[in-house]
């Protein structure tokens, strides 16, 4: 590793902000980092420097271009925050409607349920028999209708298993299926 003596001006330059920021301690590679960055901005800087220079038929680049140049680029990197004005009037549109009325009662104030993760919105589609069985799910069928009408307290598990043909669906609270 080179020793101090030996660093490079801008590595010493860099090392010196740290140190005036307060940073103590730091991988090596964060002073490469930040030449780098130095030195990619300083490029595009005189590059656009010598575009407009080129554009105003100038024979070198002069203070004023580069000026320009630093400023076209802070205009097109870092947006402004719009004046307080603005945002004071932004804030009194908004301030002007009500929130809504709290409905809940004790405890934590939940969302609506349609709306959370963690109500049911599942359909469930269970498998067809095979073609050669239609006789047999027939007769399936009206014993099943027989014993639902006979009995209505069958749950509707059993209803299902019952109609295992068919396809099922829940329909969600607030929301439609096609």
């Amino acid at each position: 590793m080179a020793e101090e003596g030996e660093e490079p001006r801008d590595a010493k330059v860099v090392k010196s902000l740290l140190e005036s920021m307060g940073v103590q301690q730091y991988e090596p590679r964060v002073v490469h980092q930040f030449l780098e960055l130095w030195y990619r901005y300083v490029v595009d800087v005189l590059t656009d420097a010598q575009t407009y220079s080129e554009h105003a038929g100038k024979p070198s680049i002069d203070c004023d271009d580069v000026k320009l140049a630093i400023q076209s680029k802070v205009n097109f990197s870092f947006s402004q925050p719009p004046p307080r004005e603005v945002l004071l009037e932004l804030a009194r549109n908004r301030n002007k409607i009500p929130l809504p009325k709290s409905a809940s009662g004790p405890g934590i104030p939940l969302p609506p349920e349609q709306d959370t993760l963690i109500s049911p919105n599942y359909q469930l589609a269970l498998p067809r028999r095979q073609a050669n069985s239609v006789v047999e799910e027939t007769e399936e069928e009206d014993d099943a209708e027989k014993t639902n009408a006979v009995n209505p307290n069958v749950s509707q598990d059993q209803r299902l298993e019952q109609q295992s043909h068919q396809k099922v669906s829940f329909a969600l609270p607030g929301k439609r299926f096609k």
